[in-house]
């Protein structure tokens, strides 16, 4: 909007030029999320106490949990406006991707407010069911691997598959393109959930894997510096990058007020809506093998679920003394900061090797 209300001015002022450039406005969109974060937040907190909607702490955690039950949730909505009301406000409003970022993320948003408005009414950690829950994100999941390909103004963009360090391998997928956008969305949603257990852990995650999706839509929107980098070029994904900015600006917001001991939790309404919204930025950048190592983090606490699950089924033996991961060591007597902490070292080491491999081709 203000794009769009800014640039004509600059025939007249010439510092309005600026708007012009990507890099100013995902720059502005990340000031912006910031302060609407830390302006909008305390009210935000104050109104979820107010009307009671407390986090339900299961029985089956770790016992240091209990202390936070009735700890305000949902706050996961604050993320989403401070999200995408910057995205709104700086990004070119004709650029087909933006809007369907936006609608990926307030669609997954929508089902994770859906399952946390039943667990505050039931007062219980029991929301949708898995069936239903998963139902509705593969159905958002599969409008979208139908839609991308086909989106207006967003041509050409081919259902393929590029890989790191081989440029001239792409995979053509075809009818197989809407399965695997499932996958990635399904997959990523539910990843970033299962990360959120500890009082910023997936926030600050969330933030990395954000900013480096930045630099990897400006680069597959730039057509020079993807040819020389020898990334695949996607017409018009570089204004994405305001999406990335925006929610890493979000996040950082966010985080002042879910940093330990948290005065809020995002809930699903925030998880669901931050792993929708990353794990598309990864299909429209055409960087979704990538999204194994910029979300590395998430994928090790999926994995952790995975094969506890499993071992447990097959052999009645557990993996870890819990899982997602981070709970695994809590019951080996880290401190939760301690852990969060390490989390995000981790994060930023995976977001660097995945960075590099834009040198790698």
């Amino acid at each position: 909007m203000l794009y769009h209300l800014l640039l004509p001015l600059r025939d007249e002022y010439a510092i309005f030029n600026v708007v012009r450039y990507i890099t100013f406005r995902t720059a502005a969109a990340v000031v912006t999320a910031l302060l609407l974060s830390l302006l909008c937040g305390p009210w935000f907190v104050r109104t979820l106490r107010r009307l009671s909607v407390g986090q339900n702490i299961r029985d089956v955690g770790p016992e240091s949990h209990q202390v936070k039950a009735g700890t305000p949730t949902m706050g996961g909505l604050l993320i989403l406006f401070a999200w995408l009301v910057p995205t709104l406000l700086w990004s070119n409003l004709e650029n087909a991707f933006v809007w369907m970022a936006t609608a990926v993320a307030a669609a997954f948003a929508g089902i994770g407010f859906l399952d946390d408005l039943l667990k505050v009414r039931a007062r219980r950690n029991l929301g949708l069911t898995a069936r239903a829950k998963l139902l509705l994100q593969i159905g958002v999941a599969a409008a979208v691997g139908a839609l991308l390909p086909t989106l207006p103004g967003a041509q050409p963009f081919s259902p393929t598959l590029a890989f790191p360090f081989f440029k001239e391998l792409v995979l053509d997928l075809g009818l197989l393109y809407v399965p695997f956008v499932v996958f990635v969305l399904v997959g990523s949603s539910n990843a970033v959930n299962l990360t959120d257990g500890l009082d910023g852990l997936a926030i600050g995650a969330a933030g990395v894997a954000a900013a480096t999706y930045a630099v990897f839509c400006y680069v597959a929107g730039n057509k020079l510096v993807a040819g020389y980098l020898q990334v695949p070029w996607v017409p018009g994904v570089a204004e994405v990058t305001i999406f990335c900015g925006a929610l890493a600006g979000a996040s950082m917001g966010f985080l002042w007020f879910n940093a330990h001991p948290a005065e809020v939790f995002m809930g699903d309404v925030g998880s669901l809506a931050l792993g929708g919204g990353i794990g598309v930025v990864a299909l429209m950048a055409k960087q979704e093998i990538l999204l194994a190592v910029v979300g590395g983090l998430f994928v090790l606490e999926a994995l952790s679920v995975i094969l506890q699950v499993g071992s447990f089924k097959l052999r009645g033996k557990r993996v870890f003394r819990m899982a997602p991961l981070h709970h695994h060591f809590e019951l080996s007597g880290w401190a939760e900061p301690k852990i969060i902490v390490r989390f995000w070292i981790l994060s930023i080491v995976f977001a660097l090797v995945a960075l590099s491999t834009l040198k790698l081709r």
